[in-house]
Order: C-alpha cells, then structure tokens, then sequence
C-alpha cells in the first residue's frame, strides 16, 4: 500500500505533540485562538485571511482546517475562492516583482562583458 505524502490529522499526533512540549502546545493554542477572536477583525474574515495564506505557504492542513472554520464562520464558498485568487495574484506578483534580481543581474554581468 502506498503511503500518503501527508498523513491525515489525527488525536494520536496531537496527543504526542502535547505530551513530547505541553508548555509549548498550550503556548501555541493560546496563541492562535487569541488571533482568531473577534476583534478590529471580524473572525470569519481572519479566517479568509488564513485560507490564502495557507495556499501561499501550501499546507493542506491549513487549506482544509481554515476553509472548514471560514464556512462555518459564514463565509461563502465565493468569497473563500476570492481569497484563494487573491493568494494566487500575490504569489505571482512576487515572482514578477523578484524578475527584477534576474534583469540587475543580466545588466551587470552584460556590462562586465562589454567593458
């Protein structure tokens, strides 16, 4: 049987994380469920936030975990593929913008050539 390039969630693998650093576990829960309250940020929009976040840094657990709280917050199946564009049109503006290193380049080593 072939093995799963991500193995799925499960209570055993957050048992032996909170067992292995419960310190750190509880720190970390804390943590996100304070960034996730409502705040100057209503919750189902943070939740978007982190969908195209999650496409961005491409964790599947994140995309199925956000997107899951994301509809469950309210937010429509549209707005959460709006997200997921916008996180697209990041992820390629920075690769546009970054072209900029590769023509640097080129003008330099092109100017070292000729001189």
């Amino acid at each position: 049987m072939e093995h799963p390039m991500y193995p799925a969630s499960s209570v055993e693998a957050a048992r032996k994380r909170k067992e292995l650093t419960p310190q750190t576990s509880a720190a970390f829960r804390a943590f996100s469920e304070s960034v996730f309250a409502e705040g100057a940020l209503p919750a189902k929009m943070k939740q978007l936030i982190a969908v195209a976040v999650a496409h961005v840094t491409q964790c599947p657990y994140c995309i199925r975990g956000h997107t899951a709280q994301a509809l469950r917050d309210g937010a429509t199946e549209q707005e959460l593929m709006e997200a997921i564009w916008v996180a697209a049109e990041m992820r390629a503006g920075g690769a546009y913008a970054h072209s900029n290193l590769a023509i640097d380049t080129m003008n330099q080593v092109r100017a070292r050539q000729s001189g």
